[in-house]
């Protein structure tokens, strides 16, 4: 199962990060490239352990559903979602949260397990991890734009 982690620095405080991280509304502002949208459960606000969040979304130029659930809460510095539904075999994706140098480094560790055997670890390799990985990179970014013009 690949394992992604990626690391962002952001100068701002471990709460404001926190909650932008968890904030669905921001998710779709940080997710525009694949029109990102809840379309049920938690569709709005923050999102607190036992929610349940549908994504719709584009991806490879297919819209997909995806519902993840939020396992674990512990403000503000580690939240958990799993996927209970959609096009992985499963993933769990941890955010974690910590002070340093005056602002706060965010952790996100995703691990996920392709659909389809031999075929989906043929797609990790090829292109899918690539592309998860900058899917990742990419919205730690725009979280880091949002908070800094925040503090």
């Amino acid at each position: 199962m690949p394992l992604i982690e990626h690391r962002q620095f952001i100068k701002a405080p471990v709460e404001i990060c926190f909650d932008l991280a968890r904030n669905v509304d921001i998710h779709t502002q940080t997710t525009s490239k694949t029109k990102e949208r809840a379309v049920a459960g938690v569709t709005e606000g923050l999102l607190e352990q036992g929610d349940f969040v549908t994504w719709e979304a584009i991806h490879f130029g297919i819209k997909q559903m995806l519902t993840a659930k939020v396992t674990l809460m512990e403000p503000p510095h580690k939240f958990v979602d799993v996927m209970v539904n959609g096009a992985f075999q499963s993933f769990t994706h941890t955010h974690q949260f910590f002070e340093a140098d005056g602002g706060t480094i965010m952790v996100d560790n995703f691990q996920y397990k392709s659909p389809f055997g031999l075929i989906g670890v043929t797609a990790d390799k090829l292109f899918l991890e690539r592309y998860m990985r900058g899917f990742i990179i990419s919205r730690a970014k725009e979280l880091k734009r949002i908070a800094e013009k925040l503090d």
